[in-house]
């Protein structure tokens, strides 16, 4: 599926551009390793003292997998999350939610097929291990950027201590919240933020508890991804670390009204910790296999989704771009957002280490990369919406069994069939094309 060796880095700089990184999560490092890979260097900039990561298991899928594994990272993170060969294509199977558990759906394997889950903090452990510590710097909390008053054309990135760096590019992974989405949208940031009218109860169980739970077990949920649905609510179940822990999203989408309709309070906590004795109320008309597993986890967080809607008119201007997140933030019905944001992550890489990349240009590059990820990465935030409505029942095709098997056939195959240079030959057509690149 995969190969083992990672993109060889020229011997010098492919051109003298100084770029900056905000943001030092999955896209952030992301971004700055393969920038390294290519010979470039790239100063990250994060808020925290630390890197940290809160949230779910993040999806791998074979799209996600292959640039990974071009940085020289897959191996490092397959070592890390233990994750055996033959856990590295798995399929997701899909369950009816109550009575028996009927299989509704298993889609069909192959080498180009299936993904992988992982905790958050393990993925970013496996990319800490490849960023240079001299190119990182934290406890630097990003606040705006402007423009050298001068012919250089450099941007001024101003951090909340007063410091400032100056760069020929600024690059914002700085997530769903980061501050600078308006100098690149020219609106305000917060009315980008919606309500995704979507909770997720979020936790994490040991498969040992559950197998002392029960010795007979309908599914497969201690081997490989399974998704439960029901009529407005369903569940993603994701073995992680070896097996050992089981990583459980119960989801409640209201599907009644549009995204965006129904407002949240600003000094509404959107993450809380809650009881399972709340999250086993939602889910009390299931079957034996999905109230065993939730009755064996311990620690539970209720999670109020929000996402960037509706999307933006351009995640460019002038020398700053945003990338993942903070261009086009999803809910995690498909487990493709951050892919997503790693493929952003790439071809910003690739565009910006071209040789003919020059400071007089980069704005076209840099215009370049939004016309073709825009559009690839709106595909799949809607995509995701439509996921999440098969999956509680209001899928195009009815919420009987043959109809969500209709809307769920090759729901995940346009994300993980884009090959790792897509993007790059795309963009490059369109440079030619423009004069920009010869």
């Amino acid at each position: 599926m995969f190969s083992t060796k990672p993109q060889v880095p020229s011997r010098n700089p492919p051109n003298d551009l100084k770029i900056v990184i905000v943001g030092g999560g999955v896209c952030g490092l992301v971004c700055c390793i393969a920038l390294k890979q290519f010979g470039m260097e790239a100063h990250l900039y994060e808020a925290a003292a630390k890197f940290g990561e809160i949230g779910a298991a993040i999806g791998i899928g074979n799209n996600t997998a292959n640039i990974l594994d071009k940085i020289g990272v897959l191996d490092t993170l397959f070592a890390k999350a233990d994750i055996p060969p033959q856990a590295r294509h798995s399929m997701v199977t899909f369950y009816d939610g109550e009575g028996d558990h009927e299989a509704i759906y298993d889609p069909p394997s192959g080498p180009a097929e299936g993904s992988f889950g992982v905790t958050r903090t393990v993925f970013l452990d496996s990319l800490v291990d490849h960023v240079d510590p001299k190119l990182t710097h934290f406890n630097k909390r990003f606040t705006k950027v402007t423009q050298v008053t001068s012919d250089s054309g450099r941007q001024v990135v101003h951090f909340a201590d007063g410091t400032t760096v100056e760069a020929d590019v600024v690059l914002l992974a700085n997530g769903i919240r980061g501050a600078g989405r308006d100098v690149v949208t020219g609106v305000d940031p917060k009315k980008s933020v919606v309500f995704a009218n979507t909770v997720y109860y979020r936790a994490l169980a040991h498969s040992g508890a559950i197998k002392e739970a029960a010795l007979d077990l309908k599914t497969d949920i201690l081997k490989r991804a399974c998704i439960f649905m029901g009529t407005n609510k369903h569940a993603v179940i994701v073995p992680v670390a070896g097996g050992t822990l089981i990583n459980i999203s119960a989801v409640l989408i209201d599907n009644s009204v549009k995204v965006g309709e129904v407002e949240l309070a600003d000094d509404e906590p959107r993450v809380v910790q809650t009881t399972k004795d709340e999250l086993l109320k939602n889910f009390e008309e299931w079957g034996n296999d999905a109230r065993i597993i939730m009755g064996s986890v311990e620690t539970v967080n209720k999670w109020l989704v929000e996402v960037l809607h509706p999307s933006l008119e351009t995640y460019v201007k002038g020398k700053v771009a945003l990338l993942g997140d903070a261009a086009h933030a999803m809910a995690p019905h498909l487990g493709a957002g951050a892919g997503q944001g790693i493929e952003d992550a790439y071809l910003l890489a690739q565009l910006l280490s071209d040789p003919q990349t020059t400071k007089a240009n980069v704005e076209a590059v840099l215009k370049t990369y939004d016309a073709v990820r825009r559009p690839r990465a709106q595909a799949v935030w809607e995509a995701t919406q439509r996921a999440g409505r098969t999956y509680e029942g209001h899928g195009n095709s009815g919420n009987s069994a043959e109809g969500r098997r209709r809307d769920l056939e090759g729901q995940w195959a346009f994300i993980w069939h884009h090959g790792v240079n897509d993007d790059r030959d795309i963009a490059l057509k369109l440079l030619r094309g423009q004069g920009v690149f010869l």
